[in-house]
């Protein structure tokens, strides 16, 4: 199929990037994020935001006279500058008179696989990897998981032993849009990063998939941000660091403090940078991922439903969807991708995925069943450049060697003429169909 060669197109694809065009009979556009000037040292900016903590005293005010100080970062499959946020926290430890030795900093996996080595080094850097306690959390490991509330019906709640004994709790994270909880940050990365398989299934169960207020963007009246922050407030989350990132992966903005404060307020920032109005829905997204994100399927996956679990579905019913990613790691190795491949590839489709879910509960990982059962029910879903198409094939979708045919296998389906919106980062830019969003539905009261 000829392509227009006016203009050509660019998204993420692994490390590097992938251009393409678009054929003619395909109106395009792109979706971008609004530009923000980015810190020009970031590390500098982490130091002086932690001299003046968001919603609570200082640090190290906090860690006077702790003898056990547990900090959760995130996992190889978050962008988090964990090397940029945990310099200073350890430096307000040193000063409260905190030893090394009496600090563990917990890679904060959920039901992920665990972290090598070396994406230990390349996340927290060689000399806190050195010169501390570093471990990866595991949900199933019932010895070491500790009740910190009970949730409905009496389902206990459990996060990492290391975590609930702390004398002091800290975390990491970052704040952008998230299909759950409106935004990531906050205590999210200690709730769900550090909690057990109950805990992870109820909050991203399909009684709390299905809720209205489970949606992008929104803080206020989500049912599942309020389930997080029940949970961090039970497992005393003290105090976070967390970081807004542009579509470089550039710090915009950064702040230190209490859990739910922080997260407002950076949410505030965030917001308006990632939110972008489109004029109608569209018949064709590109929707760029690129690493960390693509290395599975299971996290890549993520940009389809993204789109279509916006405000308004950003692809009209019977519309395409194609995700650039090469997924070198096949599903994903950890229990939770591999229930999300088991579920997806049961006989039945995606419609079995849906009604078992809803009649059955899911274990974590399946919910990333659930929601890309829901999102194949109104659109067609390509995996351009995919290793193995066969695993796309596995999961309900198509496959194809590169984007450009990729777009011919769109435009046999939705025909011509055609429009289609290029999101280069679809994890992080949030089309809005129809205008933005009111500042009420972003953020909640500090607190």
């Amino acid at each position: 199929m000829a392509t227009n060669p006016t203009y050509r197109y660019t998204v993420p694809f692994g490390r590097g990037e992938a251009t393409f065009g678009l054929p003619f009979g395909v109106v395009g556009s792109i979706a971008q994020s609004n530009p923000v000037p980015a810190f020009d040292h970031p590390a500098s900016a982490a130091r002086e935001a932690i001299k003046a903590p968001v919603g609570c005293p200082p640090l190290r005010e906090l860690a006077r006279g702790k003898q056990r100080v547990c900090i959760a970062v995130t996992d190889a499959t978050r962008a988090c500058p964990d090397a940029i946020l945990v310099p200073p926290m350890l430096k307000e430890l040193a000063a409260a008179g905190v030893r090394p030795d009496q600090i563990t900093l917990i890679v904060a996996v959920g039901t992920h696989r665990a972290s090598t080595a070396a994406e230990k080094r390349d996340k927290l850097g060689a000399a806190i990897v050195d010169g501390f306690r570093v471990v990866d959390h595991d949900a199933s490991d019932d010895a070491n998981l500790v009740t910190v509330m009970d949730g409905p019906g009496g389902i206990p709640f459990r996060i990492n032993r290391l975590a609930a004994e702390a004398d002091l709790l800290l975390s990491t994270g970052l704040v952008e849009p998230h299909q759950y909880a409106g935004f990531s940050g906050g205590g999210k990365t200690v709730a769900i990063g550090c909690g057990d398989e109950s805990t992870i299934a109820y909050t991203h169960g399909p009684a709390m998939l299905d809720q209205a207020g489970t949606r992008l963007a929104l803080l206020v009246g989500n049912p599942f941000q309020e389930a997080v922050r029940e949970v961090a407030a039970a497992a005393n989350v003290a105090f976070v660091g967390n970081a807004v990132l542009d579509d470089q992966g550039s710090m915009i903005a950064v702040a230190y403090g209490a859990p739910a404060a922080v997260q407002d307020h950076l949410a505030t920032i965030a917001g308006p940078v990632f939110t972008v109005p489109i004029p109608r829905q569209v018949d064709i997204a590109i929707a760029g991922v690129g690493y960390p994100k693509d290395a599975n399927l299971y996290q890549a996956s993520r940009a389809a439903s993204y789109l279509q679990f916006a405000p308004t579905p950003v692809v009209r019913q019977g519309g395409v969807i194609i995700v650039p990613a090469a997924c070198p790691e096949g599903a994903g190795d950890g229990i939770g991708e591999q229930r999300f491949l088991a579920a997806m590839s049961r006989p039945g489709g995606g419609a079995a995925v849906i009604k078992r879910a809803r009649r059955e509960g899911i274990q974590p990982g399946e919910q990333r069943a659930y929601i890309m059962a829901r999102v194949l029910e109104e659109v067609t879903v390509i995996f351009a450049g995919i290793a193995d198409p066969a695993l796309a094939h596995a999961v309900g979708c198509l496959a194809a060697p590169d984007i450009d045919e990729a777009i011919a296998q769109a435009v046999a389906i939705v025909g011509l003429p055609a429009t289609a919106l290029v999101v280069p980062h679809a994890l992080l830019t949030l089309p809005i169909v129809g205008g933005g969003v009111a500042r009420h539905q972003l953020v909640g009261a500090a607190g």
